[in-house]
């Protein structure tokens, strides 16, 4: 075997691997352990439809906490329910769309800012 052939044979899977190493992070969620802002990410998925904690989908259904509990959603955990699986008129934001992590994030942030 000649030099070219040993060095592609070498190259090609030591640039599969450099690759791999680098791409990979892109598909993790690198955000574990950081400090998610959760107002920024509302401002991100949500605040297109819950404009200053409203709602132009269902003007019955605002983020407000009063409004929240005549809906049911009375903490984090209920809201993000309703995040994963919503009603009506309403975008589904999975674990894929918006981690665990950061739908915690923003479920404290609306409970907090609208109260």
């Amino acid at each position: 075997m000649n030099k070219s052939a040993i060095s592609t044979k070498l190259l090609v899977p030591g640039f599969l691997v450099a690759v791999t190493v680098t791409a990979t992070p892109g598909f993790c969620d690198t955000r574990k352990g950081e400090k998610i802002d959760g107002k920024k990410e509302f401002e991100k998925h949500c605040a297109v439809c819950h404009p200053n904690g409203g709602n132009i989908v269902n003007a019955q259904k605002p983020l407000s906490g009063k409004a929240l509990k005549a809906n049911g959603v009375k903490n984090v955990k209920d809201i993000i329910a309703r995040m994963r699986n919503p009603g009506p008129g309403m975008t589904t934001f999975d674990e894929k769309t918006i981690s665990d992590q950061e739908a915690r994030a923003i479920a404290a942030y609306v409970l907090k800012a609208f109260k």
